[in-house]
């Protein structure tokens, strides 16, 4: 999930004030589920020393699979926290507490496919996290692709940036679609995965986040760097569900700044 999408909040807006933050769980997994992780899985980490240890900064990165969201943390010198879709807090008995344990312990703000107003609401949860220092982890295209392509980036992630002066560190995701691919239940052995850290972009010089020529100019920069460092087939389109309807053909029709 990512900000760019049209969500809306697990929760009531009282409740989704304060978004929750890495807690004791994610230190505890950081410590022992993340070198194990890397013994198993044995991931090649590049530019880790690109990542500023301290101060708010956004994880730019392409998306292939449901592991992604935990490639990043695992490799990453430094927490991140990223939005989880709602059904990962909503199941019940012993499976669906540990999976809504583990996701709020990292931080992981929950949202839902919806309107668009929610997907702003979602944004600024996640601004509050930049400026408390923290780091938060998008993915431009939206959602995941399918095809192994890297789609165009929609706007969410550059708005973040711009409005909160937070440098983007891009990565580029290589593998994690073998590893795990879409409809997997489990991730396999048998493959290896890259996480390649670009050097921070400070977006600021394509102008303010009011601007939407500023925001497509800085999403431009951000795919081209991710790009760079992923390697993959350019899709030259958005990654968009099908339209479910007429109205939402038409929608897609039109020109429209695609957040």
């Amino acid at each position: 999930m990512t900000s760019e999408q049209s969500v809306e909040p697990e929760t009531s807006p009282a409740e989704t004030a304060k978004p929750r933050h890495a807690g004791f769980a994610y230190a505890l997994g950081r410590s022992l589920i993340t070198p194990l992780a890397r013994l198993i899985y044995r991931p090649h980490i590049e530019g880790r020393e690109n990542v500023p240890r301290e101060g708010a900064v956004i994880f730019a990165s392409n998306h292939l699979s449901f592991i992604d969201s935990i490639a990043i943390p695992v490799a990453a010198p430094r927490p991140a926290h990223f939005l989880a879709k709602s059904s990962y807090f909503e199941g019940t008995g012993p499976r669906g507490w540990l999976s809504k344990t583990f996701f709020e312990s990292i931080g992981a703000i929950p949202v839902r496919r919806g309107a668009g107003q929610a997907a702003l609401d979602a944004l600024d949860l996640q601004r509050q996290l930049l400026d408390e220092g923290l780091a938060v982890a998008l993915y431009p295209e939206g959602t995941r692709s399918t095809d192994g392509r890297l789609y165009k980036g929609r706007t969410g992630v550059a708005f973040l940036a711009l409005q909160t002066g937070a440098p983007v560190v891009p990565v580029g995701l290589i593998g994690t679609d073998k590893v795990m691919p879409v409809g997997a239940k489990m991730p396999t052995l048998k493959e290896r995965i890259t996480v390649r850290f670009g050097e921070p972009l400070d977006l600021s010089p394509h102008g303010p986040a009011s601007s939407g020529r500023a925001r497509r100019l800085a999403t431009d920069e951000i795919m081209a760097a991710i790009h760079a460092l992923s390697g993959q087939e350019l899709a030259g389109a958005y990654n968009e569900a099908p339209a479910q309807n007429a109205i939402d053909k038409i929608k897609q029709a039109l020109p429209h700044e695609r957040r």
